[in-house]
């Protein structure tokens, strides 16, 4: 056990199989303290709460709110210096820029860079079924976040006063995204980068989905409505020929575990067509107001 701390999430729920794989291995290499969603937050992505509601739990405090309501609360909330956050191990994949955007498990990890503390956002799939189907467990998965989290707390900071105590360190990036197999004897890791994989479709739901969903209109990444198949989640070989070699879906199709190295969001743009529209812009507001001001005067 080192003197690292591990602050351990996930959107699945403080119930959910994935976390409970990961508090266990993690244990080996950190103090870990868990902070989740008292229940299922899939899909919320970074969404935050006004307030929350928190309740002790056996390994730590179960929120009431979102992944990033658990990450807020323990990094500005908690005395805990955590050193590394991870979040997961999602029930399934997260591949892919648009399908990120929505994922709790990255918007846990994303809130965390933008507080200061780096962290490992964790999803882990199946083969051919794409979703861990019941009976698996998370072992694969877990093992590869323990050696991961493992590496990156033990490089010693030699600024630090005391250079022995571990920290996280993740060079240049804020986050990590791993998309593991669920089968330990599965290939490599892989440095990878999301796929771009925009859009959203927008259709009437049928009979069923509204009885399920209470609602009238489905909307869902058209990512799956660009592929025919049979099932609602199609295996990775259905879909295996539409990705560049460099990106997590290749890897995932390949079997392998994608690593993407990510820095959060909101990078500036400067460019010749942004002044000009700024400039425009700025010659019709100062005419409005001078006309304005004329109006007035009369």
């Amino acid at each position: 056990m080192t003197d690292s701390k591990v602050l351990l999430t996930n959107d699945d729920g403080i119930d959910a199989a994935g976390l409970a794989a990961l508090y266990e291995e993690l244990r080996a290499v950190a103090d870990v303290t868990v902070v989740a969603p008292a229940d299922n937050q899939s899909g919320v992505g970074r969404a935050r709460s006004r307030a929350v509601d928190v309740d002790d739990h056996e390994w730590g405090y179960a929120v009431h709110g979102t992944p990033a309501d658990c990450v807020a609360y323990a990094l500005r909330a908690m005395e805990t210096e955590f050193d590394l956050v991870v979040s997961g191990c999602n029930h399934g994949p997260n591949c892919g820029e648009y399908i990120m955007g929505h994922s709790g498990t990255v918007g846990a990890a994303v809130e965390a860079a933008y507080l200061g503390v780096p962290a490992l956002a964790v999803s882990a799939y199946h083969r051919e079924e794409f979703f861990p189907p019941e009976g698996f467990t998370f072992e694969a998965p877990a093992r590869i976040t323990r050696l991961l989290a493992d590496h990156v707390l033990s490089e010693p900071d030699a600024d630090d006063d005391d250079a022995s105590r571990p920290r996280a360190e993740l060079a240049e990036a804020d986050y990590l995204s791993v998309n593991a197999p669920m089968s330990a004897t599965s290939g490599d890791l892989r440095l990878t980068e999301p796929v771009e994989d925009y859009g959203v479709e927008v259709r009437e739901a049928t009979d069923e989905e509204r009885e399920r969903h209470d609602g009238d209109w489905r909307l869902e990444s058209d990512f799956w409505a660009r592929f025919e198949y049979a099932g609602r989640n199609p295996t990775l070989a259905d879909i295996g020929g539409s990705y560049p070699a460099w990106s997590d879906r290749a890897a995932v199709v390949a079997g392998d575990v994608s690593v993407s190295p990510l820095r959060i969001p909101q990078t500036p743009v400067h460019s010749e067509g942004i002044d000009d529209l700024v400039a425009a812009v700025n010659r019709a507001w100062t005419a409005e107001c001078t006309e304005g001001a004329a109006a007035d005067d009369d």
